[in-house]
């Protein structure tokens, strides 16, 4: 329970031989030692044993065989599990230039200052002030008939004030720039998981266009001798000119998406410089192809009570909450009397050489009660708008939850199709290589033309290209996965 002592006048007097403030000490310790509004306590991990409702452990596909593992922990540098040295040069070349993380970081410091600052109201507040001036001075203003005088005055003073945080107001708003000061950290470890996150899916995607690219000009090359071989069949009149004209539109379809390729591919080269805090023109992008990226294979497996306790924005979010909490607490203490201990003293005389004789020693000891008591209600609706801030965090926080639950059961599901469809693609390529190695011994035993040869082979660049497509998604949703259970920046807590 939290009292008050009304304190009024001027002190200036020892009582027993003992000083008043020493006096006063254990009531002061009493006084400061409790604070108004709700002590801050952790939101309670959801009540929830899965993500998903089924539960699916291992995810097999050709190309790889992805199990989940409650063994594997999250580390922090988990692109390192796609065991591709480009991914890792980039990543950490992102990490060190890149200029969001540069201002995050300013940001972080900035925030520490600033709790730094405030923790310096627990302290008294000690002021020297020294002055010199020339006055004339007229007795008539008290009275006294007079002549005027002229003299000099130097002055040499000292203030030293504290203020009782009784209600533990300053204590609730450091309390809410210490919270303020975790928000800022989580979200400079969000910003650092993002970045890596972007850096690993826009060299797997670079990587897949350059694939794409290399599959397509073959396909290209493919329908320029289909458009040879079919002109040549039309002016020995065994075919019509329809078909060279279907191949010729076949031939523009896919010359015309090489183009839409190379700029998504260059769009991911300026990403990755973006990213990594430089220029287009400065950085140069190696070559990278999709079989330099390894699937990893062994996934970290964590509860869902344990999300809640290491993704970096959910952290953050529960670091406003505490700050809303906090705010609160400055708002109620506001609604009540403050008490503020001050003592000054100093030295005057109208000679420079003599500042400092007993004839010129003041001092003043007091202590002052400021008490609101008429603001209009703007006092109490604060602390109403306080509350309704508080509980704005509180369903932010919930909403932030339920978004990273969200995530993760989306990667779960999306790594269960992907190895669906890159199982179906992996066939699709087989059955388009079967089929071409059937049609190219038949054209060996003359059965069939050179035609159905190259129309075949196009079949198969085309499964190929779905492949690519797919296995590289499936690379992509892997990222996801590690991004959503916190990329292993923030340790469990």
């Amino acid at each position: 329970m939290c009292i008050s002592l009304p304190v009024e006048g001027h002190v200036a007097c020892k009582r027993w031989g003992i000083p008043l403030c020493v006096a006063l000490m254990p009531l002061i310790v009493l006084l400061t030692s409790c604070a108004v509004g709700p002590d801050f306590s952790r939101p309670t991990t959801p009540h929830v044993e899965r993500y998903v409702t089924t539960d699916q452990q291992s995810f097999a596909a050709p190309g790889g065989v992805q199990t989940l593992s409650p063994a594997v922990p999250v580390r922090d540098d988990w692109w390192t599990s796609f065991g591709c040295e480009a991914i890792d040069a980039a990543v950490d070349e992102s990490l060190t230039g890149n200029v969001t993380l540069e201002g995050g970081q300013a940001s972080l410091r900035r925030s520490d200052d600033l709790l730094r600052a405030g923790a310096g109201i627990f302290y008294p507040q000690v002021d020297a002030q020294a002055g010199a001036s020339r006055q004339r001075y007229s007795p008539l203003r008290t009275g006294i008939e007079a002549p005027p005088s002229i003299f000099n005055l130097f002055t040499l003073s000292a203030t030293i004030s504290y203020t009782l945080d009784i209600w533990g107001g300053e204590r609730r708003q450091v309390e809410a720039l210490a919270a303020q000061a975790e928000a800022q950290r989580y979200a400079l470890a969000a910003t650092y998981l993002t970045l890596a996150a972007n850096v690993v899916n826009a060299m797997i995607a670079r990587a897949a266009y350059s694939d794409e690219i290399a599959a397509t000009r073959e396909m290209i090359e493919l329908v320029r001798e289909q458009v040879r071989i079919t002109e040549a069949q039309v002016a020995a009149g065994a075919s019509a000119w329809s078909a060279v004209l279907s191949l010729q539109n076949e031939l523009a379809t896919l010359e015309a998406s090489v183009p839409g390729l190379e700029q998504r591919r260059a769009e991911t080269e300026h990403l990755l410089a973006l990213l990594a805090g430089m220029y287009p023109e400065q950085r140069s992008a190696p070559e990278l192809s999709l079989k330099d990226i390894a699937l990893p294979g062994v996934l970290p497996q964590t509860l869902p009570s344990s999300l809640v306790r290491r993704r970096p924005d959910i952290l953050q979010a529960e670091a406003v909450l505490h700050v809303a909490s906090a705010s609160v607490g400055v708002a109620t203490a506001a609604l009540f009397p403050q008490i503020t201990l001050s003592a000054s003293g100093g030295l005057d005389s109208t000679l420079l050489h003599s500042l400092g004789g007993p004839g010129g020693q003041v001092w003043n000891v007091t202590a002052g009660v400021t008490a609101p008591v008429f603001h209009g209600g703007a006092l109490w609706f604060q602390r109403k708008a306080a509350l309704d801030a508080y509980n704005e965090s509180q369903a932010t926080y919930r909403e932030v939850v339920l978004v990273a639950f969200a995530q993760v059961a989306d990667t779960l599901r999306a790594l269960e199709h992907d190895a669906q469809t890159v199982e179906a693609q992996t066939r699709a390529v087989r059955s388009a290589a079967d089929a071409l190695r059937l049609i190219k011994e038949s054209y060996r035993a003359g059965t069939v033309g050179y035609l159905q040869i190259l129309i075949a082979d196009g079949q198969y660049h085309q499964a190929r290209i779905a492949w690519l497509q797919a296995s590289a998604q499936r690379l992509q949703d892997t990222v996801a996965l590690y991004a959503a259970l916190g990329g292993g920046l923030v340790p469990e807590s």
